[in-house]
């Protein structure tokens, strides 16, 4: 595998930058959450991957940040993460408020698109999770949009535990520059923080509802719904069974804790993340 890679072809336009340059990580609920946007994160992936050893990075909203303040279980599972990525606009908000000066958040679905449609061969790509038929229409509408993508392989999500092995083995034969994990939370964090010291290399991306939304398998919310961080009430339109209870039980203690950390005159210190390789 070349330590360096070069790309070419048809790159996607990004979204509106939100920053020049990235700026330190800053902390929500305990959770050091990057100052970054689509394309300077896409750049930073490929330095990632051109550098060897295996980094990991969480499209992190806010289900994901109180859950980590919540549960100990679900924390030491993503206490190996080397990135958390602001993907919901709530977070942003609370990033502006300390000054983080971002326009828009980076949310999974949208990125996703970006960095695969901007890493063409010879970068390579291996997804993990969603259907079959989600996979084959994935990959399909991404090679539509830049024939010059290169899948070197695919798993779905509804492999059994001893199954895992084999899908290990792929992974490192295979040797994918980018790892896209859509098992959805916090069955892809579990996944990520089993694995990441058996991987060889790659950027390890845990994107959840990316699959969907990109295969078009699922709706996403309109832009003027995302802008406004009203992504879940769509979501919860259109699984109600599923969502409802889970965006209820999350959004309020989310926001139970940030009144609690706003009236708390004692600070609690944010995880550090691990260094990557």
């Amino acid at each position: 595998m070349a330590s360096s890679r070069e790309t070419s072809g048809t790159v996607v336009d990004a979204p509106e930058e939100a920053v020049a340059v990235d700026g330190p990580p800053r902390v929500v609920l305990d959770t050091a959450l990057e100052v970054t946007s689509y394309r300077n994160f896409t750049a930073r992936c490929h330095a990632m991957a051109r550098s060897g050893g295996v980094h990991s990075v969480d499209f992190t909203n806010t289900q994901i940040v109180t859950l980590r303040r919540h549960d100990p279980v679900f924390r030491e599972i993503t206490s190996r993460v080397d990135h958390f990525v602001p993907d919901g606009m709530p977070l942003i908000w609370c990033l502006n408020r300390q000054g983080a000066g971002l326009r828009d958040r980076v949310y999974g679905p949208t990125f996703m698109r970006h960095c695969v449609l901007a890493s063409p061969a010879p970068w390579t790509h291996y997804l993990l999770g969603g259907s079959t038929e989600c996979l084959e229409r994935l990959q399909q509408r991404l090679l539509e949009a830049n024939p010059d993508v290169r899948f070197v392989g695919a798993q779905n999500g509804y492999f059994k535990p001893e199954d895992e092995p084999r899908i290990l083995e792929e992974i490192n034969r295979l040797s994918p520059d980018f790892i896209w994990v859509g098992l959805g939370t916090p069955k892809q964090q579990d996944w990520i923080h089993r694995h990441k010291a058996l991987l060889r290399r790659g950027v390890v991306l845990a994107v959840g509802f990316a699959f969907d939304v990109n295969a078009g398998t699922k709706p996403d919310a309109p832009a003027w719904m995302q802008r406004w961080g009203l992504t879940w009430v769509f979501r919860v339109a259109s699984e109600p069974r599923r969502l409802l209870g889970r965006y209820l039980k999350w959004n309020s203690l989310f926001l139970y804790y940030l009144l609690r950390d706003r009236l708390s005159p004692v600070r609690r210190p944010a995880q550090t993340p691990p260094e990557s390789g």
